[in-house]
């Protein structure tokens, strides 16, 4: 209920602008405060940028995101410069520019397709809660992404006597350029709630549609009709594909690939193994020691215990953007060849 309260709060508070370029400027506080200040219908507006929209806007003027940093902090005056120099050089150009509370929190193409949270959620809660069994077992509402993760109670098998895990499904979307909108399915396991994402029938959508059009002369309101229609149609895939990945044939599917790793032997050494993982996966050197730290809590050198090491370090990730990707990076071990694995298991 928070949840679907913040999505609505949000969906109302929320502007999208079409901005031409001549129609925005810099203006950097001496504190290092960036500011894009945008000539409205109403008058000038000041908007403040955080760093991951800074770094948006530097990627579209091509200032490279270490020298923005770096003139942000000893140098204002002089990125205020960099930024309208290069705004003025991108006269032709307009940009998607999405607002919230006062901040601007993405700088776009106007090519980019919003696909929103809210408008996501009211088609999809009703199917995942028509799902058997259905539980939520986790949501979020992130700075980047939201999170929907659903786990179906009533299709479960045992990977391994007492081991049980449960058919589940995560929907997850970012409203500002930071991932596409996507279905996967999800493998529970009961023992350690751990939770396991696999791309294999999955569904990614990018955020990419027609350009928008735009006024050379005017800041444009961006209406939440422009795109229903096409929405709609995405959004209905999207309630089917929420199906397909929480099937028993999927489970099945996925509960086999899982059950295959129990023989892989870590015949290697342990420590070098997770090495080649954090080399291939860029790990962290704390990551590192939280993933050996839970494969040997595992008590079980093998595929299937470096999996649930992956997964169950997850839980005691603060940020839950990276803790989901450790949940995705369980799911691509699944899918690793035996070539792949030989090179893990065998590291000396």
């Amino acid at each position: 209920m928070d949840l679907a309260a913040e999505l609505e709060r949000q969906a109302a508070a929320k502007r999208d602008l079409i901005v031409p370029a001549k129609k925005m400027h810099a203006s950097t506080l001496p504190s290092g405060q960036f500011r894009l200040v945008i000539d409205e219908a109403g008058g000038e507006v000041r908007y403040p940028l955080d760093d991951f929209v800074c770094g948006q806007l530097a990627k579209k003027l091509d200032i490279p995101l270490s020298y923005f940093k770096r003139m942000r902090e000893y140098h204002p005056e002089l990125l205020d410069q960099n930024v309208n120099g290069w705004l003025k050089v991108n006269v032709p150009d307009s940009y998607l520019v999405r607002t919230l509370d006062g901040y601007v929190r993405a700088f776009l193409s106007t090519r980019y397709r919003r696909l929103d949270n809210f408008d996501l959620a009211k088609s999809i809660v009703p199917v995942l809660q028509e799902l058997p069994g259905a539980r939520f077992e986790s949501v979020e509402l992130t700075a980047k992404k939201l999170y929907i993760k659903v786990v179906s109670s009533k299709i479960q098998c045992e990977v391994k006597p007492g081991d049980v895990v449960q058919a589940g499904v995560i929907v997850s979307n970012s409203e500002i350029g930071c991932g596409t909108l996507r279905v996967e399915p999800l493998l529970f396991r009961l023992v350690c709630s751990n939770g396991l994402i696999v791309q294999d029938r999955s569904m990614r959508k990018n955020h990419a549609g027609r350009n928008l059009v735009a006024d050379d002369d005017e800041v444009l309101v961006y209406q939440d009709d422009t795109l229903e229609a096409d929405d709609k149609a995405i959004f209905l895939k999207v309630r089917d594909l929420v199906k397909t990945a929480v099937s028993e044939a999927t489970f099945e599917l996925l509960s086999e690939k899982f059950r295959r790793t129990i023989g892989i032997k870590m015949v290697g050494n342990p420590v070098k193994a997770v090495e080649v993982l954090a080399n291939r996966y860029a790990l962290n050197e704390a990551e590192s020691a939280g993933v050996l730290r839970h494969l040997f809590e595992e008590h079980e050198l093998t595929g299937y215990g470096l999996v649930n090491a992956v997964t169950g370090y997850s839980q005691e990730v603060a940020c839950y953007d990276r803790a989901t990707e450790f949940e995705e990076l369980g799911g691509k071990l699944l899918e690793l060849s035996s070539g792949e694995w030989k090179q893990i298991a065998e590291a000396v």
